[in-house]
């Protein structure tokens, strides 16, 4: 039994008590609809057992840096490999993180220039935008110059003495950073800033870092003066404090490329340093703006028989990212401009070329944004990683990369309280004739809509060039249900944001945060929490504060967190729950008050006088029933309406995915008319079954006078669309053109549709 793993006994989440075994070095695909257990078995119990077993093998010292992951509720897993998780989650934002360095091409392209390039100019540091050596010296390799509006920092009216003369953060009365101006002795504090002479304005806003001759006592004897404007520069505006505090900030400040190195972050003298190829010679700042397709032909050319060896490691890099589909990138591409689908191909491809084997690769529905051409890249990659000798186990939707499984485990029935149960293991085969609604769903076809709507009016956009449009010109339809489609990266999403400069009541909903904290949930989001608190309140003759945990109504002893943390220095924080609540977070005088329902059939969950923490505990189908005929069913409605009903009204947002948080927002804006909705990939993360009840909502949406925008690549969307634009035909500098506009049926006949045979098909 070496050759699985084996699990017993997981009920993390809504788990029922699964077992199963896994066959090592094959890609098993776990399916089932949305909240049927999925990522709580493969993620939260799998992936967290084996990269807490991991991180328990290091110096308890050196756990302390280490990321943190809970303890799974399982009996026992046997025959665990090291995990690897790649996930959708997209790098930290730093200005300083480009596509070049997250995959580690650029420390390998700063090898070649220190090796090859022409003059010498230094070894690879000297290249990095990130080193002394090789960043501009006049933006500190940031690529733009911020330049400070003194006036905007400084209120020239007022004194040092005055409130709020600087306006930057600890630059206030008293602040630490004040006190290097008011305690220098330099200048009279009553004194007006505009009545400086010239030398003490000079020596208050330019003076360079300098030794006071005769500091006052107060003045630290190790400090010097610095004048307010380089301090500014050096300390705030060009570091990390300035990207920090970027809202405060940005504001002051007149941004542009900057002139000295025109955006390339690199100082002259590196630049001057250049590689001679067949393809063209570049320096190392116009290598890195190239496509990785025209990198790779660029460096396949140099003849430089020093290079020999790196351009056979870089090009094993560039060829792995572009068989999966991102050739159109660039290595200068900053990470935080990558969509999630994006980032999560680049780590793929970054272990293609891993010497490590006997691994277990999990990945969190790679399918994610990507158009049926580039699935088929995807099941390529996915494929090398188990040749390789790994494990792969996927959570995913798409019917391809289902189809590609050597083993398939489908989880439900349904979601929420309802899934948690093994339903089928097997082969695809298999699973198309095992009777679940998985098999049900993967086995059928879509059909073309048979009579799509005429568009009631069109919005003309007119030479649009955002991002990688190609001055598209485009009569945009109302009062339909319209698919953007086309590849990752020809231009979708840049369309649907030209849109938004010309169309009225325009609503776009994409998949990320909505704002929330670790106290929102269902029922703070859909503003039904303070109507059930006024429920309890009115009964009772209380005041509503005494029905919330975050108020009178909290657990003395845990402060309403449900949870006891007790800190342990550099080991890991121990949670345990709190005995006084037993989890619950109200105060045993809040939990003794209880609401009868107001309608309810015999046996059903929500039949039984309930107290705040168990109403709060009922899942949105439950509570519709509990609190039905009232404003707070109608309120809770529209998440039944969007497939959500089994989240339950204390669950918080943070633990949502991003197509739940998007349905989430759906639901807030349904009833509304008259208003135009772009819906970036709302299938993303949904069962097939799941998808028909959206689709089915799209067409209430418009019924009801909206005009609904899909930005999708799902062929049965497509097909139930009225109206089809279509970008294309390649992602980047290969697409931003529109290759069809018009009903779905007609799209077959489009020999330029990179969509049409998938339809076809």
């Amino acid at each position: 039994m070496r050759n699985n793993i084996i699990i017993r006994g997981a009920s993390e989440n809504n788990l029922k008590n699964v077992s199963l075994s896994i066959p090592k070095h094959q890609i098993t695909v776990f399916t089932g609809v949305s909240g049927s257990g999925k990522s709580s078995l493969v993620l939260d119990t799998i992936a967290a057992k084996s990269r807490r077993e991991l991180n328990d093998t290091f110096p308890t010292f050196v756990q302390q840096y280490l990321p943190k992951y809970g303890r799974p509720h399982v009996e026992a897993i046997e025959n665990l490999p090291i995990a690897i998780v790649i996930d959708q989650k997209k790098p930290a934002q730093n200005s300083r993180s480009t596509v070049g360095t997250y995959t580690d091409i650029a420390a390998l392209m700063r090898l070649l220039f220190s090796r090859v390039g022409k003059p010498f100019v230094g070894y690879a540091e000297s290249f990095s935008f990130n080193h002394p050596e090789g960043s501009c010296p006049r933006c500190s390799g940031l690529g733009e110059i911020r330049e400070l509006d003194i006036h905007k920092l400084v209120d020239f009216d007022k004194s040092l003495n005055d409130e709020d003369t600087i306006h930057y953060i600890a630059f206030g009365k008293g602040g630490w950073r004040w006190i290097r101006y008011a305690h220098s002795g330099l200048f009279d504090l009553d004194k007006k800033i505009r009545d400086y002479t010239p030398e003490e304005l000079d020596l208050f806003l330019n003076s360079p870092q300098i030794r006071l001759k005769n500091p006052p006592s107060n003045w630290p004897k190790t400090a010097k003066y610095e004048g307010l404007i380089p301090r500014m520069y050096r300390s705030i505006i060009n570091s990390e404090e300035g990207l920090l505090h970027a809202a405060v900030l940005n504001p002051m400040l007149r941004m542009g490329t900057c002139p000295d190195c025109g955006g390339t972050r690199l100082s002259p003298r590196v630049l001057k340093c250049k590689i001679e190829s067949g393809r063209g010679t570049l320096n190392i700042a116009e290598a890195c703006s190239l496509s990785i397709t025209r990198l790779n032909q660029w460096v396949k050319a140099i003849a430089d028989p020093l290079a020999v060896d790196l351009k056979a490691a870089i090009s094993a890099r560039l060829t792995a990212l572009e068989e999966i589909g991102l050739g159109y990138l660039s290595l200068d591409r900053g990470v935080g401009t990558l969509s999630g689908g994006e980032a999560q191909r680049c780590k793929i491809a970054k272990y293609i070329n891993s010497s490590l084997s006997d691994v277990l690769y999990i990945l969190d529905e790679p399918s994610t944004g990507l158009h049926n051409h580039d699935i088929q890249l995807m099941k390529h990659s996915v494929q090398r990683l188990r040749d390789a000798g790994n494990t792969v186990l996927l959570v995913e939707h798409h019917k391809e990369m289902i189809a590609m499984a050597d083993h398939v485990v489908d989880l439900g029935p349904g979601p929420g309280a309802d899934g948690g149960n093994i339903i089928f293991e097997g082969s695809y085969d298999e699973l198309l004739k095992s009777g679940t609604d998985t098999g049900v769903m993967l086995s059928q076809s879509g059909d073309f809509k048979q009579a799509p709507r005429t568009p009631l009016a069109f919005n003309q956009l007119r030479h649009a060039n955002l991002h990688n449009l190609q001055d598209v010109s485009i009569d945009l339809p109302l009062g339909v249900f319209a698919v953007v489609a086309g590849v990752a990266g020809s231009g979708k999403s840049s369309l649907m944001q030209s849109m938004e400069k010309i169309a009225t009541d325009l609503v776009y909903i994409s998949q990320k945060s909505i704002g929330v904290s670790l106290r929102s949930t269902p029922a703070t989001y859909m503003d039904v929490a303070p109507d059930i608190r006024k429920l309890f309140a009115r009964k009772y003759k209380l005041r509503e504060s005494y029905f919330t945990f975050n108020g009178q109504g909290g657990c003395p002893v845990c402060g309403g967190k449900g949870v006891i943390v007790s800190e342990m220095a550099f080991m890991d924080n121990i949670e345990t729950t709190c005995e006084a609540c037993g989890g619950l977070r109200y105060s045993k005088e809040a939990l003794q008050y209880k609401l009868a329902p107001l309608s309810f059939k015999e046996g059903q969950e929500g039949g039984s006088s309930l107290s705040i923490a168990e109403v709060m505990d009922l899942s949105v189908r439950a509570a519709c029933r509990f609190f039905a005929g009232t404003s707070i069913e109608e309120k809770l409605r529209p998440l039944m309406d969007v497939g959500l009903g089994y989240l339950h009204l204390n669950q918080a947002l943070s633990t949502l995915s991003g197509g739940e948080l998007q349905r989430l927002k759906i639901a807030s804006h349904l009833g509304e008319k008259g208003r135009v909705f772009v819906i970036d990939e709302p299938t993303d993360g949904l069962h097939p079954k799941d998808v028909r009840r959206l689709i089915d909502l799209f067409e209430r949406m418009v019924d009801e006078g909206n005009t609904v925008y899909a930005v999708e690549h799902n062929t049965d969307v497509i097909k139930a669309a009225d109206y089809v634009i279509e970008l294309g035909p390649g992602a980047g500098e290969l697409g931003g053109r529109i290759l069809f506009a018009g009903p779905p049926t007609q799209m077959l006949q489009c020999h330029d549709s990179v969509t049409a045979p998938y339809l076809k098909s």
